[in-house]
């Protein structure tokens, strides 16, 4: 009988804490539908990882073997870069070039938060895994904090994750302060009728592959990856292996990288004032990262004398296409004939890109 209670005597009020936030994290993915193929996993592995004696955890779990197969090994993160990559397309950042600058402008959160988090005791790799989550790409911060701090993964990669759910709560009221109606209501000329040739479309994932890798080599896993993906697709002649990495690829990658993230929240590593400090920090860097941008397009309207939409510049954060289309939504609330997605896509494609050299230039220079 003793052993049969052995559970429930083991069971802490921390223990059922974590029970409640693992229940948050369903009931947003359920009900409010934000990111349910990775809330829900991991508020799901969260509950797992917090039951008293739980086998699924441990030297023996299935989900410590996940973790040390797929996280430590940064394979589960590489997975999803080739899924991703095969999901892109790039003729809408073709199209429009200049969109590149507002992928590098929304990656300033990522800075900000770095230098706050230091200036708040984080040693520097805390500090830099912390602010890549500005990067709004859940991939490029498990793999950063994988490498720098590991014992920060659990509340880094949920505050990426959660965060990359709530973009249409987020960016809405950063966007409105720090812009006016009549910006809103700019109108930009789409550039539908740019050609993009096949071959720029093969030779693009090849380029930048190329050329990232050489102005930094650590950054190849991750930009190879991506680029890797989007090679298969554009080459024509691959349609089942692009379906398989569409499809089946991210939705089993995404399906046990969710539940592995969420055994890391145990109620020991998670429940503590460093842990409510990331989560805070996380929340900054995305806010930065959408003032970054908005701001760099302000800036850029006292040059140009066709003005652009300071919301594009929102849009060059990573959360794809959630951003984009956040913007576009924003823009006809302003005025229902204006349309502006074409743009915002193009930016958010950026977004893409500039997360990822981001997280390699920290991964650079931090030593």
């Amino acid at each position: 009988m003793e052993d049969l209670l052995l559970g429930l005597k083991s069971l802490s009020v921390q223990n059922i804490i974590m029970f409640i936030i693992g229940g948050i994290l369903i009931y947003l993915a359920i009900e409010k539908e934000y990111e349910p193929m990775l809330l829900l996993p991991i508020g799901f592995g969260a509950i797992l990882a917090n039951i008293p004696l739980s086998s699924a955890v441990g030297q023996d779990g299935f989900l410590t073997l996940l973790f040390k197969a797929g996280i430590l090994t940064e394979l589960f993160p590489i997975l999803i870069f080739i899924a991703v990559g095969a999901m892109i397309d790039f003729k809408p950042l073709l199209k429009q070039p200049f969109m590149l600058f507002f992928g590098a402008a929304a990656q300033f959160g990522i800075f900000f938060t770095m230098s706050m988090a230091a200036l708040l005791g984080f040693s520097l790799k805390e500090s830099a895994s912390i602010g890549i989550i500005g990067a709004a790409d859940g991939p490029t911060s498990i793999y950063v904090a994988t490498k720098f701090a590991r014992h920060l993964l659990a509340p880094i990669s949920v505050a990426a994750y959660s965060y990359m759910a709530l973009v249409p709560i987020i960016q809405p009221p950063v966007i409105k302060l720090l812009t006016t109606p009549a910006e809103r209501k700019i109108r930009m000329k789409p550039n539908f009728d740019v050609p993009i040739s096949r071959t720029v479309e093969i030779l693009f994932p090849i380029t930048v592959t190329i050329i990232a890798g050489i102005i930094a080599p650590i950054s190849v896993a991750l930009v190879g990856s991506l680029m890797f993906g989007n090679l298969i697709r554009v080459s024509g002649v691959l349609d089942r292996l692009t379906k398989a990495a569409q499809n089946e690829l991210a939705n089993l990658v995404t399906l046990l990288l969710g539940i592995t993230i969420g055994s890391t929240m145990s109620a020991e590593q998670f429940l503590n004032p460093k842990t409510l400090l990331i989560i805070a920090m996380g929340l900054v860097a995305f806010i930065f990262d959408t003032a970054g941008g908005v701001i760099f397009a302000k800036i850029l309207n006292l040059f140009l004398k066709e003005k652009v939409n300071p919301m594009i510049g929102a849009a060059g954060i990573s959360a794809f296409p959630m951003s984009a289309r956040v913007i576009q939504k924003i823009a006809q609330k302003e005025d229902p004939s204006n349309f502006i997605l074409m743009q915002a896509v193009g930016a958010n494609v950026a977004g893409q890109i500039g997360s990822i050299i981001a997280g390699s230039l920290v991964l650079l220079l931090v030593k």
